[in-house]
């Protein structure tokens, strides 16, 4: 077979590659970019009489690594699994470490309205001059901004560590090939790199996956779907589920 029918046939099995598992496996349907990785934090507030507390990742992400708040200040990945509370924020805990009137506004009754939003609320304009001011590289899902090249171009400069301002992401950079479940769809390429830079190994290991190659059983995408696995973040606050390329790069990217 000559080099341009290679090509040619690649880009067929690229496509049906990605249109195929698109149709098998429901995914999530996306919210508009302003509005994506938002989390409704919500365990007692209405039980209280007070709007809920939407947290919003993108205006977080900017200025501090996910594993500030997922390691460092002991907040679960699942959400409403950590019983955060007025008292323990006031007393430095959780959201507290921060939001202390120094670092960033406090826990204030002036304040208070700036955190207890409700669903409802529109950030839609800060999001767009946001993006727009600090020149974030575009991409075509989830908050439609490319975190990874933001943070490798030095768009956004967020803390890797709260407590230690020095500390460094460890240089880790093996990539792991997960074979997928069809033969005709392309492996899942790993790249630890690009993950360690946000993220602390404790965050995945050994809960989310087993810390040993090859051993984390019944890894799939109908699993991911269920918020396991890699979809204990990409399932609605991390690059989304729909960007197929980014996982497989075998495949034809959906732009």
């Amino acid at each position: 077979m000559n080099l341009g029918k290679k090509i040619v046939l690649g880009v067929i099995l690229g496509l049906f590659s990605t249109f195929t598992a698109l149709a098998y496996y429901p995914l999530p349907p996306l919210p508009r970019p302003d509005k994506y990785g938002d989390v409704l934090m919500d365990r007692s507030s209405s039980a209280n009489g007070e709007k809920a507390v939407v947290f919003s990742h993108w205006s977080h992400r900017i200025r501090y690594t996910c594993r500030v708040c997922h390691f460092e200040l002991d907040i679960e990945l699942s959400a409403g699994r950590t019983e955060i509370s007025e008292e323990e924020n006031r007393d430095g805990y959780y959201c507290g470490a921060c939001h202390d009137g120094k670092q960033a506004f406090g826990h204030t009754a002036e304040n208070c309205q700036k955190c207890h939003t409700g669903p409802d609320v529109d950030r839609t304009e800060q999001f767009y001059s946001l993006r727009d001011k600090i020149v974030l590289p575009r991409a075509s899902f989830g908050n439609k901004i490319d975190w990874v090249k933001a943070l490798q171009g030095g768009s956004i400069t967020p803390l890797y560590s709260l407590f230690k301002p020095d500390e460094k992401p460890m240089a880790f950079d093996k990539r792991l090939e997960l074979a997928a479940e069809w033969n005709w769809v392309p492996p899942a390429v790993f790249d630890h790199a690009t993950h360690a830079v946000w993220l602390d190994c404790a965050n995945c290991h050994p809960d989310i996956f087993n810390i040993q190659k090859k051993t984390t059983k019944h890894f799939s995408m109908a699993y991911i779907l269920e918020k396991k696995f890699c979809g204990a973040c990409h399932y609605s606050v991390a690059l989304p589920l729909d960007d197929c390329h980014a996982c497989h790069p075998g495949m034809n990217r959906r732009d």
